[in-house]
């Protein structure tokens, strides 16, 4: 471990150095399109991308940067589809920035140093990392916010963002410090190794735990720790709303798994229990508030929260009476689930960011009347991302819960039984307003009968981005396969 090993982490250096070519050749475009800048930041992160996936099919786990990192499958894995969603993000992104006046180098350049944030947390194996990948991350996507300065919205936005945030890390660097200073150490292994000896003052370990969990809370817009997503998503631009609800929400799952799997997999009962009331209050709260939601933009905000709770319900039935049997089955159904829910997230605003035009923004649920009679195509694939979101059967949303639900009853703990009951019953809750979204789309006549012009590029991503969601929904077992091989792996370690 007492090595730097730079092999391991040449994605994260190979990213860095070409976010400084990019921002240098930006400065000499002229092309109002910005297509150099555009293609040299996709060519970059398609590359970063394949050499994660190519990483984690060597299925190696290596440290590097003196213990610092570690390089692992799950790492690889949730850095490979961050790439994917990035690239898919600005496919999406670039006909709505273009015609708002925000194809501009800093959309590309924060892109960039947000994803690279991204790979920083999912590979962290020091408390120090986790946070330098966080500020990275979050201090990028505040300035996304803000972007467009002149709009009041998404100015009050970026605050409401920036001041939440700032209190969420200190929460989390709050809890870091009480660990540390309970443990004697930063790294998560020895941290680890201390909490299984029982050496450390327990009361002092699960107060750290309680703003771990609190901070972790936060980045992942579980309720009661909400109250900026509704907010932020609605205020940011759409092709930056999409940017938050999306790669980021990867990240938060790894500093999740490295954090309490990996580093407090000795206080579980502890963190278990608050992981519940967030998974139930998370369902409660993002199911029936959507309900009652105009706005597309907010309709989904609450939608992400309860699939945050649904996730949670996953990574709270690993530990069951001190037995971790089933913790590799609920783990890899819990990633399986944040995976699926960002491959379903990105084509859902992929679509508002298509319907949007100059001077009209697609974001409330009115919008998309008589969609089907516009374009039949746009709504049969917004079908798909509505039916999977709410978890019907041939989607992926549906194997995703699925999976999550067979975690909570293998168990064979009442409390997990009357949740996945529960969340089954707040599911068909939640389907209504998923359902409500199709019946606007098929059934209400069209307000706007403009014709609808989108890049090809744009159209194609969006099309493949449906038949991957029908397609894991059909054949989900590779990817689940991937996500257990994932868990596997860094659990062993």
């Amino acid at each position: 471990m007492n090595n730097m090993n730079w092999l391991a982490v040449y994605p994260e250096i190979i990213l860095l150095c070409m976010l400084g070519v990019i921002a240098i050749v930006d400065l000499f475009v002229t092309d109002p399109a910005r297509r150099p800048t555009y293609w040299l930041t996709q060519l970059t992160v398609a590359v970063v991308g394949a050499m994660h996936l190519c990483y984690f099919n060597d299925g190696q786990t290596v440290y590097a940067m003196q213990g610092l990192v570690v390089s692992d499958p799950m790492g690889h894995l949730l850095a490979f589809f961050a790439s994917v969603a990035t690239m898919a993000t600005l496919v999406y992104a670039r006909p709505y920035a273009a015609s708002r006046e925000l194809l501009k180098g800093e959309l590309f350049t924060l892109t960039l140093f947000s994803l690279l944030g991204i790979f920083v947390m999912v590979s962290a194996n020091n408390f120090l990392v986790i946070y330098l990948g966080l500020e990275l991350m979050s201090l990028s996507l505040y300035a996304l916010v803000a972007l467009r300065r002149d709009h009041a919205v998404s100015t009050e936005a970026a605050m409401k963002y920036f001041v939440l945030g700032a209190l969420a890390s200190g929460f989390l660097l709050y809890g870091l410090s009480m660990m540390y200073g309970a443990t004697g150490s930063l790294s998560i292994p020895e941290v680890f190794k201390v909490i299984s000896t029982s050496a450390a003052n327990k009361s002092v370990l699960v107060f750290g735990v309680v703003f771990v969990v609190a901070g972790l809370a936060f980045k992942l817009g579980a309720a009661p720790f909400h109250m900026w997503v509704p907010d932020v998503y609605h205020g940011s631009p759409t092709a930056v709303t999409l940017l938050l609800g999306a790669a980021p929400k990867l990240a938060a799952f790894a500093i999740t798994i490295r954090l309490l799997v990996e580093g407090m997999m000795g206080l579980a009962l502890d963190w278990q229990q608050m992981l519940v009331v967030l998974a139930v209050m998370s369902l409660l709260v993002g199911n029936l508030a959507a309900i009652a939601q105009t706005n597309l933009k907010r309709m989904l905000a609450y939608s992400t929260i309860a699939q945050m709770g649904f996730m949670l319900l996953g990574l709270a039935s690993g530990v069951v009476n001190d037995n971790t049997l089933s913790a590799a089955n609920a783990y890899s159904s819990a990633m399986f689930y944040v995976i699926t829910y960002v491959m379903t997230t990105l084509g859902s605003f992929g679509v508002i960011l298509l319907l949007s035009r100059q001077g009209h923004e697609a974001d409330e649920i009115r919008d998309l009347a008589g969609l089907a009679k516009r374009s039949p195509w746009y709504a049969l694939v917004m079908t798909v991302f509505m039916l999977s979101l709410a978890g019907i059967p041939l989607t992926a949303g549906f194997y995703a819960k699925l999976s999550v639900l067979q975690a909570l009853v293998a168990t064979n703990v009442a409390l997990y039984l009357y949740l996945a009951i529960g969340a089954v019953v707040l599911s068909l809750i939640g389907a209504f307003y998923y359902l409500r979204v199709i019946k606007v789309m098929f059934f209400d006549e069209p307000t706007d009968n403009s014709p609808l012009n989108a890049p090809s590029d744009a159209r194609l991503v969006l099309s493949l981005n449906g038949l991957a969601v029908i397609a894991f929904g059909l054949l989900p077992g590779g990817l689940m396969a991937w996500c257990a091989q994932a868990i596997v792996k860094t659990l062993a370690t």
